[in-house]
């Protein structure tokens, strides 16, 4: 393993050299703090920049400071970060600026192992923090950086098995440059953003670090990393029902307080695909009635242990019932995941929105 740490030392001029000619320009970077850092790598998990950078735009407006998150009340911050979905991040954000306003005075530590510590931030996060904010020469190393590594190295280790996060976070600390370490992680990131691509579509002709892979000396770009086979995902069927009263209310039920999509808002639902004859049914033993079947839809929603197959079911209806009934203005500070979207989007064009 030492002669890949001797070849990984010579990374850091040539991507550093690429980076400063070819850098995404993103708003947590041209005006950098520990607190838009953070948010910005919270917001990235999971998500693409692009759909990040709207969203990243409304929270610095909102809570432009650490204090003020500390302070929000958690259904707006929830209805803030609608559409981006794994809501433990937002969940766990507030946590985190209300520690670091209580007990650090509204200052982020700059101590990787600190940070480490606070809700919501793992490896990859502090070391992110700590590199970009506060120059702190520690790696961050995500799937991005894994898969640069194994190439270059031509490395077969799972990169998924937890007993080899020691070599490859070793590896990534052979490479960083003790000057400009968060300038490296955020290299890195690009690179594998845009050049090192997934399977077999990397852009070696593009790469500054072309002449140190193995992988594409040897052809092996589709081959690496290696990854262990994914689990099958659980798959629940659901039917889903937007329901609207003539008056334009909807009706809405709050999920449990943990658990999958935790104390988000929904629309009402059963297990199982019904058929629009067991969905009338459904509606009598909810004590409503249907007056028009607007629309019908098939969906699906990924999560990452469990797969939703649904079947909805848009219909105005009569009578009070057993849901709970929602105006617009209501509605509007509540957080809806986008797990229902095909729902919310029928509710918008129904709003005209």
């Amino acid at each position: 393993m030492m002669e890949f740490e001797e070849k990984l030392k010579g990374v850091a001029a040539p991507l550093l050299a690429w980076y400063d000619a070819n850098r995404r320009r993103l708003p947590w970077r041209e005006e950098v703090s520990p607190y838009r850092t953070w948010v910005s790598e919270i917001m990235l998990q999971q998500t693409r920049v692009a759909a990040v950078l709207p969203y990243f735009q409304r929270f610095m407006e909102r809570y432009p400071t650490v204090e003020a998150l500390a302070a929000g009340e958690e259904q707006e911050l929830l209805k803030l970060w609608e559409g981006l979905g794994y809501y433990s991040r937002a969940r766990n954000l507030q946590k985190t600026a209300r520690i670091i306003a209580e007990e650090y005075g509204g200052r982020f530590p700059a101590e990787y192992d600190a940070l480490t510590a606070l809700p919501g931030i793992g490896d990859y996060t502090a070391g992110a923090i700590a590199s970009i904010a506060f120059h702190e020469p520690v790696p961050a190393v995500d799937g991005n950086v894994l898969r640069i590594l194994s190439r270059i190295t031509g490395s077969e280790l799972n990169i998924l098995d937890a007993k080899y996060k020691k070599i490859f976070r070793a590896w990534a600390q052979a490479a960083l440059p003790m000057e400009r370490p968060g300038a490296f992680n955020q290299a890195l990131m690009d690179l594998g953003a845009g050049v090192c691509l997934p399977g077999g579509a990397p852009r070696c002709g593009e790469c500054p670090l072309a002449h140190l892979c193995a992988a594409r000396e040897e052809g092996r770009q589709a081959l690496l990393p290696v990854r262990a086979p994914k689990k099958e995902k659980r798959v629940e069927e659901m039917t889903v029902f937007l329901l609207r009263r003539e008056d334009g209310s909807v009706a809405l039920r709050q999920r449990e307080k943990t658990g999958l999509l935790a104390g988000l808002w929904e629309y009402p639902n059963v297990r199982g695909l019904l058929t629009e004859e067991q969905a009338a049914r459904q509606l009598a033993d909810w004590g409503v009635s249907p007056l028009r079947w607007e629309k019908s839809w098939r969906g699906k929603h990924i999560f990452t242990h469990i797969k939703w197959e649904m079947q909805g079911y848009a219909v105005t209806v009569a009578g009070e019932g057993e849901p709970e009934w929602y105006s617009a203005e209501q509605r509007r500070k509540m957080a809806v995941p986008s797990a229902f979207e095909k729902a919310n989007s029928i509710l918008r064009e129904w709003e005209g929105e």
